[in-house]
C-alpha cells in the first residue's frame, strides 16, 4: 500500500489528507510537532479574547483521525533524505515514505534584533504563542504595557486581543501610514485613525532598535531606532510579517529558495515530493499574485488540488482572481481582484473612492484608465459578495458596470443602512468634474 506523508497538520495539509482520503485507501501518516490534532489558525485571537475556547478551534472531533485511518505523529522531522525516501525525527525514530508532501507552514520574521528571543517576546502564529501570551499577558497588572513591532494584518489582531484585557499597547510601524504596502492613502489613513481611537499608542515611521533585558532575562524595554526613545514594557510582538517555515530542509536535495520551489502541479525538483500552503513558492509567479503567499484560502486549495494529482488526476493549480478578507477593529475589510496602493500600482490603473462621513467605511475601486475595465474592489465596513465580484471580473465588466449594481454584491444583514446610490452619486460627481 502507497505510504503518503505529510510533513505539517496546518489547513493545507490536513485539508489533503482528507481529500485523498476520500478517493483512495492510501496510507496516510501526518506530523506535526505544533499540536497533537489540527486546529483553525485564523481563530487563536477568538480564544485568548474569551470568545471561545482552544477546543472549540478543533473542526473534527478526535476520534475523527483514527475512524479515517489517518496517523497523526507528533514530532519534528529534523532531516528529509530523498535517495532513502526516509525522515528522520527529533525522537530518533525514521519514517519512510512513497509520497511525500511538505505543508510546514510559516514561521514570524525576526530581523536580528538584540533581545529577539528575550522571555515575553513572541510571534501569533502558533498555539505556543498563545501559551505564551496567556503566560506573559494574562491582564493589566502583569503585563503594564505590550509593544507590538510591525503593521499588517497579524499586527493588528495582536492590538486588539491586547486591548480585550484593557492592556496598553504601543504599535511601531516602519511605514509612514498603517499598511500603506497594500492599501492605498484614503484607506491607510482612515484605519491609521479608527486604530488611534481604540487608544492604541500608534508610531508610524517607527523601527526597533533593541528589546532590553531585566536581570530575569525578560523583556524589560524597547528602543526606537529613529529617536533612541525607551518604552517600558512587559510583552513584545513581533508581527513584521512571516516566512516559510523550512529550514530544516536546507541540507537536503530538495530545491528552495524562500520556499519550497514548486511547478504549477505543486511538485518540487524531487519525483514524489510536493510542496503544498505557505510554504511553497511558485518558480513562475501566477498573475499579479506573490510566488509565496500565506493565505488561508490558497493553502486549502492548494490541499483539494493536490489531492486530485496523488489520486490519479494531474492538476494545476489555479488560485483565480485575488480575494482576501480581514478585520481592523471594528472595521471589517475585504478585497476582491487587484487595487494597489502607490507601491506597485501600473501605470494604466486608477481609482475611485468614496468614504462615508463616520469615517468607519469605504470603498475603493480600481479600474483601467483608458479601457474603464473593472480590476478590483476594496470594501471597509460593507459586506461584498465574493461570487458577484468574481463573476463581473470573469466578464470584464467595466467601472460604469460595477457601480452601477453595486446593490446585487451587497450581503449587509437586513435592516442595516445602505449606501449604494450616495456612492454612485460620488461616482457620477467625480466623472463629470473629470471631463469639466
Amino acid at each position: 500500500m502507497e505510504h503518503l506523508v505529510i510533513i505539517g497538520n496546518g489547513i493545507s495539509g490536513i485539508t489533503l489528507a482528507r481529500h485523498v482520503r476520500k478517493r483512495s485507501d492510501k496510507k496516510i501518516t501526518i506530523i506535526s510537532a505544533e499540536t497533537e490534532y489540527f486546529f483553525s489558525r485564523t481563530a487563536l485571537m477568538y480564544v485568548y479574547m474569551g470568545h471561545m475556547k482552544f477546543e472549540h478551534t478543533q473542526p473534527y472531533e478526535n476520534w475523527f483521525w483514527e475512524k479515517n485511518h489517518i496517523n497523526l505523529v507528533k514530532a519534528y522531522v529534523e532531516h528529509v533524505d530523498t535517495d532513502q525516501k526516509q525522515l528522520k525525527l527529533s525522537d530518533g525514530n525514521r519514517i519512510s515514505y512513497d509520497k511525500l508532501v511538505i505543508a510546514t507552514g510559516s514561521k514570524p520574521n525576526k530581523f536580528g534584533w538584540p533581545g529577539q528571543d528575550l522571555e515575553g517576546v513572541m510571534g501569533l502564529y502558533h498555539k505556543q504563542d498563545l501559551e505564551n501570551l496567556e503566560t506573559f499577558a494574562p491582564n493589566n497588572k502583569i503585563c503594564k504595557r505590550a509593544v507590538i513591532v510591525g503593521g499588517g494584518l497579524i499586527g493588528i489582531e495582536l492590538a486588539e486581543m491586547l486591548s480585550s484585557r484593557s492592556i496598553p499597547v504601543t504599535f511601531l510601524v516602519r511605514e509612514s501610514s498603517f499598511w500603506n504596502s497594500v492599501l492605498p492613502e484614503g484607506e491607510s489613513e482612515m484605519i491609521n485613525r479608527h486604530i488611534k481611537s481604540h487608544h492604541i499608542d500608534l508610531r508610524l515611521s517607527s523601527n526597533l532598535q533593541e528589546i532590553k533585558a531585566d536581570e530575569n532575562g525578560k523583556v524589560k524595554s524597547v528602543i526606537i531606532k529613529e529617536t533612541g526613545e525607551e518604552i517600558t514594557c512587559d510583552v513584545v510582538g513581533l508581527t513584521a510579517g512571516v516566512s516559510p517555515n523550512i529550514d530544516f530542509l536546507k541540507p537536503s536535495n530538495i530545491e528552495i529558495e524562500k520556499g519550497v520551489l514548486v511547478n504549477r502541479y505543486l511538485e518540487t525538483n524531487i519525483q514524489n515530493v510536493y510542496a503544498i500552503g505557505d510554504c511553497a513558492e511558485q518558480r513562475e509567479a501566477i498573475g499579479n499574485r506573490r510566488p509565496i503567499e500565506a493565505v488561508w484560502y490558497t493553502g486549502r486549495m492548494m490541499g483539494e488540488t493536490l489531492a486530485q494529482t496523488l489520486c490519479g488526476n494531474r492538476m494545476q493549480y489555479n488560485p483565480g482572481h485575488w480575494f482576501n478578507s480581514a478585520k481592523f477593529f471594528d472595521i471589517e475589510y475585504q478585497t476582491y481582484g487587484w487595487v494597489f496602493g502607490k507601491k506597485g500600482r501600473p501605470d494604466y490603473e486608477t481609482h475611485f473612492h468614496w468614504k462615508h462621513q463616520d469615517d468607519a467605511k469605504c470603498i475603493t475601486i480600481a479600474y483601467h484608465k483608458d479601457t474603464k475595465q473593472f480590476l478590483g474592489i476594496n470594501t471597509f465596513g460593507i459586506r461584498m459578495r465574493h461570487d458577484k465580484f468574481d463573476q463581473w471580473l470573469n466578464e470584464k465588466r467595466d467601472v460604469d458596470f460595477v457601480v452601477e449594481h453595486l446593490s446585487e454584491a451587497n450581503f449587509d444583514p437586513e435592516f442595516y443602512k445602505r449606501y449604494e446610490s450616495e456612492i454612485l452619486s460620488a461616482y457620477k460627481n467625480q466623472l463629470q468634474t473629470q471631463t469639466v
